[in-house]
């Protein structure tokens, strides 16, 4: 019966112990042998002999074979000793085994993808990861064309996030179109027509008609993005001959705001996107309103636009930002934003040192003419100017939500529909108000 291992004998490597009286039996030391690494240091490099001169030294002879029972006795010890190195080396690499296990080595070439059951899939590799997330979503990816009748083409992404042939794309990929064309990953061309335009951010949506067996992508959450984490795109970067290509990175930055080109004639003035993903996942002409995607294969994002002074800067609408208009669509509803009537500055620690503020966060309600001077920052008849909202306060809640660099006033506000009523927390005068606020429409020309 072998003897339990004591945890201070759980090493390794074995560890050199002396035993002469076996040493001895196996070396001929007790004879005159020569002296040599006993079998508990074969781990280990055998000593170095130094000599001088220009010849090394002659090997040492073994001891002569014997046939007195000593014989019998040192064949003896040396199986037991070949059985003992062999059961250690077994027991040192089961060691490690537990060791690097334990540590979590073994697992960092592996990932657990979620399922719809609530069960988690093992897959292994980054790249299987990532083969696995395209797999579920590429056969929502559409390629929409358009013309706008005086001769110019463009060529942008979409997504299908429902059967019946809902598709969410960017506005400015529509904007302006007489005619739109919708490529399917299965190659199939169909007409498409805009069903709506948003009027607070970058999205629109698009329907198509009569297709059965639709491949709708499913639809992930953003608000629990991390800096970081897996980020895939997929769309037709540089036009019609590259539908479905895939590019991976991660999610650089959280929270980003951009300036962009107004999308045609009509709307020339530059036009400001809030609280976008950046990502480091190549986005190219093309790419546009294309899905970015996690490990999981869920969308988290509408890729929107690229950094034009740099390399592998791009930015995606969250998916959070895009679900109201998603459902009004389905619903349909015509899309529409919620709207108080307010110009605001977000209250960072550099604002509130600059203006003295008496609030570290917040929604400044404040607004400056072109020459600096302040000015009414609540338009006249909105919902803010009804409720009793003025000029100078800071807009701290709403409905309990904490206004802060991470949750916008507008982007708190979207998740509500025109025409309900909210409660609104300011502060004026070294105290806090709660006002209801009855939601309006947003207006299509407001930023």
């Amino acid at each position: 019966m072998s003897e339990p291992i004591h945890p201070e004998s759980q090493h390794f490597e074995p560890t050199p112990d002396e035993r002469r009286q076996w040493r001895a039996a196996f070396t001929g030391e007790a004879s005159g042998g020569h002296d040599r690494p006993t079998p508990e240091r074969w781990f280990e490099p055998a000593a170095q002999e130094s000599w001088t001169g220009n010849t090394p030294p002659t090997p040492p002879t073994p001891p002569p074979a014997s046939t007195s029972s000593s014989h019998g006795f040192g064949r003896g010890v040396v199986g037991l000793l070949v059985a003992a190195s062999f059961a250690g080396s077994i027991l040192g690499a089961g060691g490690t085994y537990l060791a690097l296990r334990a540590s979590g080595s073994l697992d960092s070439a592996t990932a657990a993808a979620p399922t719809s059951g609530g069960h988690r899939v093992a897959i292994v590799s980054d790249s299987s990861t990532v083969i696995a997330a395209v797999k579920q979503v590429g056969p929502a990816v559409v390629q929409i064309s358009t013309s706008d009748g005086a001769g110019n083409q463009s060529v942008g992404s979409g997504i299908v996030y429902d059967s019946r042939g809902w598709i969410l794309t960017n506005k400015h990929v529509i904007e302006g179109a007489q005619t739109i064309s919708v490529r399917l990953a299965d190659d199939r061309q169909l007409v498409g027509s805009i069903y709506g335009i948003d009027t607070l951010t970058d999205l629109a949506i698009v329907k198509i008609d009569g297709v059965a067996g639709l491949a709708a992508a499913p639809i992930g959450n953003s608000a629990s993005l991390q800096v970081g984490q897996l980020a895939i795109a997929i769309g037709s970067p540089l036009g019609a001959q590259y539908p479905n290509s895939v590019t991976t990175g991660i999610v650089s930055a959280l929270g980003r705001d951009i300036t962009v080109a107004g999308g045609n004639s009509n709307a020339p003035d530059s036009v400001g996107l809030h609280g976008l993903i950046q990502t480091d996942a190549a986005i190219n002409p093309g790419n546009s309103g294309g899905p970015l995607i996690d490990a999981s294969g869920k969308v988290i994002g509408i890729t929107t636009a690229q950094a034009q002074v740099a390399q592998g800067i791009g930015f995606a609408i969250p998916i959070d930002t895009a679900k109201p208009i998603m459902q009004q669509a389905l619903a349909g509803e015509k899309l529409s934003r919620p709207y108080i009537g307010v110009t605001y500055e977000l209250i960072d620690l550099g604002l509130e040192q600059q203006q003295n503020l008496p609030l570290a966060q917040g929604a400044w309600v404040h607004s400056v003419d072109a020459g600096g001077n302040s000015m009414s920052a609540v338009t006249a008849g909105s919902p803010a100017d009804l409720a009793g909202i003025k000029t100078g306060d800071i807009i701290t809640k709403v409905e309990g939500q904490a206004i802060d660099p991470l949750h916008r006033l507008e982007d708190v506000l979207m998740q509500y529909t025109p025409g309900r009523t909210v409660s609104i927390e300011v502060y004026r005068a070294g105290g806090y108000l709660t006002l209801e606020v009855t939601l309006g429409t947003r207006p299509a020309t407001t930023n």
